[in-house]
């Protein structure tokens, strides 16, 4: 059984993620591997570099995120560009990791970890959709106390991604993380057991 789980910023995915990992999922992280990807000596690093110049690396040629964050966060075409660097050497991690962790375990569940699942379309690497969820007046008041940063700034970063309220229309499972961390767990019980007996074991 392949998973994926998304959610939106401050939604509490990476709870879940964690939750998950405890009850003995296997965990393929989108984010991990996205920094992975550009480490010093990989091609995601070398069309980094071939792209966006010299400017964009640390005196250490490592890459400078901050610089490259400034150069996408303000020209949509070369996120759009960025992404299209490196978006398919992070697939083809996610799916050799993937491929690993089912050769090792076959009867464990695994999660792929990823924020834009159903931004980036890649809802066909996966058998289920879950999407932790909650409602968007309580996202934006979690975003703006987790990174003490204010309203505008926060409403900006939610709506760079798909609205929570849409993006729960994709969902196999929805993990309302609106509660307390006990209802959350019991949710991710139900699920947990569900992802055990759909992939074939009483014990994963």
């Amino acid at each position: 059984m392949i998973a994926g789980l998304t959610g939106g910023i401050a939604t509490g995915k990476s709870t879940v993620s964690r939750m998950l990992q405890e009850r003995g999922a296997a965990i393929v992280d989108a984010d991990v591997i996205a920094r992975q990807v550009v480490e010093p000596g990989t091609e995601g690093l070398r069309r980094i570099k071939e792209r966006f110049g010299q400017e964009v690396l640390q005196p250490d040629g490592t890459l400078d995120r901050k610089a490259l964050g400034a150069i996408v966060f303000r020209d949509p075409a070369a996120r759009r560009e960025l992404n299209r660097l490196l978006h398919p050497l992070i697939i083809d991690q996610m799916q050799e990791e993937t491929r690993q962790a089912q050769r090792s375990n076959p009867a464990r569940p695994v999660i792929l970890d990823t924020p834009l699942l159903i931004e980036e379309k890649l809802t066909s690497l996966v058998e289920k959709v879950i999407v932790v969820y909650i409602p968007e007046a309580l996202q934006l008041q979690r975003l703006m106390a987790r990174e003490g940063m204010d309203e505008k700034e926060a409403r900006r970063l939610i709506q760079s991604q798909i609205p929570i309220e849409e993006k729960k229309q994709f969902a196999d499972v929805l993990i309302d993380n609106s509660g307390t961390l006990a209802d959350t767990e019991r949710q991710v019980d139900q699920l947990w057991e569900t992802l055990v007996l759909q992939n074939g074991s009483d014990q994963p």
